[in-house]
């Protein structure tokens, strides 16, 4: 059973939100103590989805959370925006796959970071994804 010991609700509207959401993920993770490689990826996962929500999203919120199953600590963080929506999802989530000209990675290079990777999405309504990266056992 997965418990919750604390959690941070943050904007994503504007550049310097994706900034806070990524140090906010880091200093959880070190607070956590996740190891230097562990603390790397949900950082890089989180600063990653937050820039997705800003781009592809048109803003929406991060929710960082502190999470334990008893005998390990974790960080989960869950994204939601009201945009469009991912209209080809499998493409999306192989990778190199954009609809702003970048290089199409941000998903599909979260996904491989995190431990647990879940996404929801609607065409028209918007997009929620969870991750959680975790202690080494």
């Amino acid at each position: 059973m997965i418990s919750v010991v604390a959690q941070y609700k943050l904007d994503v509207r504007c550049e310097d939100d994706v900034v806070v959401v990524r140090r906010k993920a880091r200093q959880l993770a070190q607070l956590r103590r996740l190891d230097p490689f562990a603390t790397a990826a949900i950082t890089t996962a989180v600063s990653e989805l937050s820039r997705n929500v800003l781009v592809h999203g048109r803003g929406g919120i991060a929710l960082l959370e502190e999470v334990s199953d008893g005998t390990r600590y974790g960080i989960r963080a869950t994204f939601e925006d009201q945009g469009p929506g991912i209209d080809n999802l499998e493409r999306a989530l192989a990778g190199g796959y954009s609809t702003t000209r970048t290089m199409g990675l941000g998903l599909s290079g979260s996904r491989r970071l995190v431990d647990r990777f879940d996404i929801q999405t609607t065409v028209g309504k918007g997009t929620m994804i969870r991750v959680e990266k975790w202690q080494s056992a």
